[in-house]
């Protein structure tokens, strides 16, 4: 498929959803490292109530959260636009009926 063939807004999306899996997949890859490290490197927690790679994956998570979300389109003033703009064509429709 030719670039000028595509639809552009939906291609952002699509490349914004393919970097969202992208960013997923090396979380999830990272984690597992670093929850080895703590492990193995014995994981005495010395007074401490979390283990520190938790704090890594929350905060992390967190923004990963929100840009899967925006990817998804369940965050955003567009998404809500565009929905808002079906419903009204959705009553539209079933007024002129």
């Amino acid at each position: 498929m030719n670039p000028q063939d595509r639809n552009a807004r939906l291609w952002n999306l699509a490349q914004n959803r393919a970097q969202f899996k992208v960013q997923l997949l090396l979380y999830v890859l990272v984690s597992a490292v670093l929850w080895a490290v703590w492990y193995f490197t014995g994981h005495r927690m010395h007074g401490q109530q979390v283990p520190w790679p938790a704090w890594i994956m929350l905060f992390w998570g967190l923004g990963l959260a929100i840009k899967g979300f925006a990817s998804y389109g369940l965050l955003g003033t567009d998404s809500w636009s565009e929905r808002e703009y079906q419903q009204l064509l959705r009553e539209r429709e079933a007024g002129q009926r």
